[in-house]
């Protein structure tokens, strides 16, 4: 059964109003909700195009995007996805390849708060992941594992460690006292960060300029949404995002605000 929470125009509109599709899955005990307002959004990555990166202060002229702190890895299967990448990865679409064949590319992160053990990331150098090509190296600057898949004729998302190619999307699963299992699909808060994203200056779902694709996210990012979710939960998805009943609530950040120059930008 088709369930979706539909908006209704208040006087006290909430400032970040997002409307939810929910489904059962039709082979096992899941429910699927999709952040349709960030899903029919026009969202993308602007990375080299504006995007201030994820420091304490606006910074769009080192290009670091969100590599300034490496990547956490989610789990071994993780960790050897990218380790069977780096070996295609050739020197001149790296800019510091010798420095991961002397070193490694891999460190351990800070364990949590909660005793848990520390995470694996990739190593830093110079203040940002070692798979990131800096402004003015021959091979391209931005990821060098992106820039390898690419020219490999191969899709990024299967070279990169997962939080690489998820964000700005996020995956959640719940469970409850009856193993009925929820799954959520949402835009990435800063507060997935933890503690730290709150000392970000700038954060590109927050970002009017970042709201500039030519189709919305359930199409541009289509082979990521595949990924995590599988053909046919996309496919009722999609079924359900393009209802023609259907009128959604636009998504709040690039609605209007005011832009660096005193204009005003709205959509």
């Amino acid at each position: 059964m088709m369930v979706t929470t539909m908006a209704t125009p208040t006087a006290s509109r909430p400032d970040d109003l997002h409307e939810w599709i929910s489904f059962e899955d039709p082979t096992e005990a899941r429910t699927w909700m999709f952040d349709a307002t960030y899903l029919r959004s026009n969202h993308r990555c602007i990375y080299g195009e504006g995007c201030q990166g994820v420091l304490d202060g606006p910074a769009a002229d080192l290009q670091q995007g969100c590599c300034s702190y490496g990547a956490h890895f989610v789990d071994d299967d993780d960790v050897q996805t990218v380790v069977a990448a780096f070996v295609r990865v050739r020197p001149h679409q790296m800019q510091f390849h010798a420095k991961a064949m002397r070193g490694g590319f891999l460190r351990a992160g800070d364990p949590g708060d909660d005793g848990s053990p520390a995470p694996t990331v990739t190593r830093l150098v110079d203040d940002a992941c070692i798979f990131l090509n800096r402004p003015g190296f021959a091979g391209g600057t931005g990821c060098a594992l992106h820039i390898a898949a690419l020219e490999a004729g191969e899709r990024p998302l299967d070279w990169k460690p997962n939080v690489c190619w998820q964000v700005p999307m996020r995956l959640e699963h719940s469970t409850d006292e009856n193993g009925h299992v929820t799954s959520r699909l949402r835009e990435w808060k800063r507060r997935d960060w933890g503690e730290g994203g709150q000392e970000f200056h700038w954060w590109c779902t927050e970002a009017p300029e970042a709201f500039s694709a030519a189709a919305p996210v359930y199409q541009t990012s289509r082979d990521e949404i595949v990924e995590l979710v599988g053909e046919p939960i996309y496919e009722l998805l999609v079924e359900q995002l393009e209802r023609p009943e259907w009128v959604p609530v636009a998504h709040p950040t690039p609605k209007s605000g005011w832009g660096e120059s005193g204009t005003v930008r709205s959509v």
